[in-house]
């Protein structure tokens, strides 16, 4: 029981302390690009790049944690990702956000997938386990940007060091984690490839739900927020806002029945895209974007939670590692492919349009629901 304690313990603190210093960059660079005198669009594709190293990063840890344990992907992710804020503010050029932004990719690939896997393959249920640590990284993603907002009034430098400080105390839990085994190469495992297998495909869809949430909380929502006249503690409190909510998410997710994951797949892609659709729309009135961003944070909180756990469980224990990985790697596309879509619609038309038309895109997987359904049925059968 003392070892189970300290490993919880270790995995929901390192969750918080590491999604602390995502919730400061949410804020923090764009606002910083702003600064610098960068465009809505290259705004952007900067965040897009960040996309791109994670999506490389993730096609290398399926052999990555048949070598090494995941404690050691969590600890890395750590340090990475306080690097790429020391690194802007450093050098606030087109090379230090680029470098920076590389850099996320790689902590947000290490990280969520080793905590995610570490946390799986515990006892009891996959999606309370993820509950768990979502719940704790959510706190993490709601004090960030409002600390973010808050220092960055006085200093944007202010606001990146003291998320590199915090991200980089999550070693010391990372450190304190179990250390699990590495996993095996599953023979006669079934031919096609992982993602397609019933359960781990809706997980991904899950999760280009929630990926193209998180990017567009971190870039367009924002700039919207900036360009409408908001004071940056006000963004920051804002963009919090919808952290909170996803929090609430998150917890909604891990007390779900395994027959109701179903129908809350459904609401949450159906409520994450189309509050994100509207969000610039009504950017003028507080107490409206406040709702928009509250309800799509509730939504894809559900979703985060519920992508991975609906995955690992659809396949072999030696599998779940490749199922996490999957998923993660759908999450990654979906973040690099959003930003990129609004910085193409912005060239031309107001960053409303923009939100409005990849919103829409990402309430799609809701057609996923009886899918998924018929999945969760036949598994309660089996």
């Amino acid at each position: 029981m003392p070892d189970l304690h300290r490993d919880t313990v270790s995995a929901a603190s390192g969750a918080m302390l590491f999604s602390f210093g995502l919730g400061v960059a949410s804020v923090a660079m764009p606002l910083a690009m702003l600064a610098a005198g960068f465009s809505n669009a290259s705004v952007g594709l900067l965040t897009a790049a960040s996309a791109i190293t994670q999506m490389g990063a993730r096609l290398l840890l399926v052999p990555i944690l048949r070598a090494c344990s995941d404690w050691l992907l969590v600890m890395s992710a750590a340090v990475v990702l306080a690097a790429s804020l020391v690194v802007v503010s450093l050098s606030p050029t087109l090379i230090g956000f680029a470098v920076a932004q590389l850099l996320q990719g790689v902590a947000r690939a290490f990280f969520w997938t080793g905590s995610q896997v570490h946390v799986v393959r515990g006892k009891g249920p996959s999606v309370r386990a993820l509950a768990h640590v979502n719940f704790l990284s959510s706190i993490g993603m709601l004090l960030g940007p409002i600390a973010a907002g808050l220092l960055a009034e006085r200093s944007l430098n202010h606001a990146l060091t003291a998320g590199a400080a915090v991200t980089l105390a999550a070693v010391v839990p990372a450190c304190l984690l179990d250390r699990l085994p590495t996993f095996e190469r599953l023979e006669n495992s079934p031919p096609g490839w992982l993602w397609r297998r019933p359960g781990v495909q809706e997980g991904c869809w899950a999760a280009v739900t929630a990926g193209a949430w998180r990017a567009l909380l971190s870039s367009y929502v924002p700039v919207a927020l900036a360009q409408a006249g908001r004071s940056s503690s006000t963004v920051g409190f804002l963009v919090s806002s919808a952290h909170a909510a996803s929090l609430v998410g998150a917890l909604v997710a891990g007390r779900l029945r395994w027959r109701g994951l179903a129908a809350a797949f459904g609401l949450g892609v159906l409520a994450t895209g189309l509050s994100i659709a509207v969000v610039a729309l009504v950017a003028e009135w507080t107490l409206a974007v406040a709702a928009a961003l509250i309800i799509s944070g509730l939504g894809a909180g559900c979703l985060q939670t519920m992508g991975p756990a609906i995955a690992s469980d659809a396949v072999h224990p030696q599998e779940r590692g490749e199922a996490i990985a999957s998923v993660g790697m759908f999450r990654a596309a979906s973040s690099f492919a959003a930003p990129l879509v609004v910085a193409g619609i912005v060239t031309a038309l107001p960053i409303s349009a923009g939100l409005a038309v990849i919103g829409l895109a990402i309430a799609l997987p809701a057609v996923r629901t009886r899918t998924l359904r018929d999945h969760l049925s036949s598994s309660d059968n089996t």
